[in-house]
């Protein structure tokens, strides 16, 4: 696992004028007299710099902005939060913030405005940050919830609605005894992955490891194949936000799908070198299908009878057979270092990131054979695909970047700044956004249009 390289602010003070204008000198340039008249006004306007009052940039709902408050996070416009020595993290108690009023339709997909996804442009809307925020993956709910998973470095996840509001925080510490674990302790997780079942009731939370008398977390992203200890999964209500569930998984489980018809959970356990598939119906382990090195990336067939796995540290994609759990066969050339999967809606491509080929891959499935790629950016992590199936949303690790490419021919439509190592994206079907959790702590929403 790669924790993002935190960079200092730059030695700047913020100079606010009386109509609320910003400038910026350095500490050296600025007379004393003038540094303490700078900070008396500071102090004076406090609502405009302390409180971190702000409007985004676009009002993409449709409706007027309101003014909410809500707790410890920051929504922004076009910050560039690697100008300003990434996403600083800046509120820790309630903030007055004006955003977009938030649209939580439960509507399937977006109404039809005669483009296809291919003829949109991204064009950003809001960024939020907070304290609490350090995403790893941020995934939406298509029922207006999106939840970021913070990792160890905050212990938390943190669930938003449309407009960045943030509408419940919840801490990672679980009794494993209360939740019938044998021998069970108080524990910490790692938030890092997320999956909705599909009429969004719950979501399953994936814990990169667990923190706790008895716990070993030395397991890491260079693991062998060893006797590390296994993790946890955790079940939580998206309308009381409570841990209902606490499911036994491997070794530093990673990224999870649930089967189309709700059925069963497959968790990719990166340490474990191996698959969980877990029964819905009872929430217990079925079984554990051995992949091999570094499993990542999951993509299930339609009718839940196929997943495709990438093997990252393998360099291949595996087919399972979901009927009798095991491996069917490998998938024509995976690249190098195979990490994300989408699959188009009629399942005829699969669509993969390669991480350290910095490439994005087009497989025809009836054929086995790649037929197209994109170079989008340097360290390509994960991808979203619209409803329409006619465009891939990319987040590019270390550019900084989100790009949009257009799937019937690999084209390149559009590279957007995005902030400093965006590592998660999400598509929400009802509203076109496409929100993104930059590692260093922040999220940032756009919305194609």
């Amino acid at each position: 696992m790669r924790r993002p390289h935190l960079r200092p602010d730059p030695v700047q003070s913020c100079v606010v004028s009386s109509d609320g204008r910003l400038g910026t000198w350095t500490l050296r340039q600025l007379p004393l007299f003038k540094l303490l008249a700078v900070l008396l006004l500071v102090i004076g306007a406090g609502a405009a710099v302390l409180k971190l009052t702000v409007t985004p940039g676009t009002d993409t709902t449709g409706a007027s902005a309101t003014t909410t408050t809500v707790a410890t996070a920051d929504v922004s416009p076009l910050a560039d939060d690697i100008a300003f020595g990434n996403a600083a993290t800046t509120t820790t108690s309630a903030t007055t913030i004006t955003t977009p009023a938030p649209v939580n339709s439960t509507a399937d997909t977006a109404p039809p405005d005669g483009k296809t996804s291919a003829e949109r442009r991204l064009v950003s809307s809001f960024m939020v940050k907070s304290e609490d925020l350090q995403p790893k993956s941020i995934v939406s709910s298509e029922t207006g919830l999106f939840f970021a998973q913070n990792m160890m470095y905050r212990h938390n996840m943190m669930v938003f609605d449309r407009a960045g509001n943030v509408i419940k925080l919840i801490p990672d510490n679980v009794d494993l005894a209360a939740y019938g674990i044998a021998g069970g302790v108080e524990a910490q997780g790692s938030p890092v992955e997320a999956v909705f079942t599909p009429d969004g009731s719950y979501v399953y939370v994936s814990n990169y490891k667990m923190y706790g008398d008895g716990f070993d977390p030395s397991a890491s992203d260079d693991c062998d194949r060893g006797n590390w200890d296994d993790s946890y999964v955790y079940k939580i209500d998206t309308t009381s936000f409570q841990i209902e569930k606490v499911i036994a998984t491997g070794s530093v489980p990673k990224f999870m799908a649930i089967t189309p018809d709700g059925s069963r959970l497959l968790v990719s356990n990166w340490c474990g070198f191996d698959v969980s598939v877990i029964d819905l119906a009872t929430d217990t382990g079925i079984t554990r299908i051995d992949v091999g090195r570094h499993p990542r990336g999951i993509a299930i067939t339609k009718d839940s009878r196929y997943a495709y796995v990438t093997i990252m540290g393998e360099d291949k994609i595996l087919k399972l057979d979901l009927n009798g759990n095991y491996v069917l066969s490998s998938v024509g050339d995976a690249g190098r270092t195979p990490r994300h999967l989408q699959l188009s809606p009629d399942d005829r491509f699969l669509y993969v990131s390669n991480n350290h080929e910095n490439l994005i891959r087009k497989i025809d499935l009836n054929t086995n054979n790649e037929i197209g790629t994109a170079a989008t950016g340097v360290e390509p992590r994960t991808m979203a695909i619209s409803d329409d199936g006619e465009s891939l949303y990319v987040v590019n690790y270390e550019d900084g970047t989100i790009s949009k490419v257009r799937t019937s021919d690999m084209k390149i439509l559009q590279t957007e700044h995005s902030g400093y190592h965006p590592v998660g994206v999400t598509y929400d079907k009802a509203t076109r956004q496409v929100w993104v959790a930059n590692y260093a702590g922040s999220l940032h929403v756009f919305v194609d249009q």
